[in-house]
């Protein structure tokens, strides 16, 4: 039995229709999201991942610090040698440059001399992880990377790579300045950039 000529069009039709309703389902207005309002409970993956640029600098601080904390596992124990920059050895400055260099892709200079004069100076109070913190002990200069609740992260000449308190005793009579290579949220941005590229 042959179909009516306008039979063999039904199918085409059906198929025009279907193309024509994916196609408005896409073309929603900015900021709707098409999966979220027809499938309750499922996240999109636009909402899954939070953008750097709208992180807080709390939220930063605290990627900054979980970063540095992480760089201290790697080197706790190195111990010191003056111009040592490796696992066998490494004095301040060097440790400084190494995890600057590998944690937040900054080249920072070589010694403490030349890292005083990076970025803006910041007092002690307003702190943040990732500050550089220095000290003048007599006869010398010491840098160290500060981590948060008032600890800083350092070579230290007797014990080697270590986390200590800026309110010990030494360390609060020998504090002299502190200095900020770049903003949290930037240094963040580049932190997770850094790991993303190892």
């Amino acid at each position: 039995m042959a179909f009516p000529q306008y039979y063999r069009l039904v199918p085409v039709a059906l198929a025009v229709s279907l193309l024509t309703g994916c196609a408005s389902a896409t073309k929603e207005s900015p900021g709707s999201d098409y999966f979220a309002r027809d499938m309750p409970g499922l996240i999109s993956p636009a909402e899954s991942v939070k953008p750097l640029q709208a992180q807080t600098p709390v939220d930063a601080s605290a990627l900054i610090r979980d970063a540095l904390l992480s760089q201290h596992e790697r080197w706790e124990g190195t111990p010191y040698r003056l111009g040592g920059t490796s696992s066998s050895g490494i004095d301040c400055s060097a440790l400084v440059q190494n995890i600057y260099s590998d944690q937040f892709n900054i080249d920072l200079p070589r010694t403490t001399r030349h890292q005083v004069n990076e970025g803006a100076a910041v007092t002690r109070a307003s702190l943040e992880p990732g500050d550089l913190v220095f000290f003048r002990p007599p006869g010398s200069r010491h840098v160290g990377i500060y981590v948060g609740d008032d600890q800083f992260l350092h070579a230290s000449s007797s014990r080697g790579v270590m986390i200590s308190s800026l309110d010990n005793v030494y360390w609060k009579r020998y504090y002299w300045k502190s200095r900020r290579p770049m903003e949290a949220v930037q240094l963040a941005q580049l932190s997770q950039s850094a790991s993303a590229n190892r």
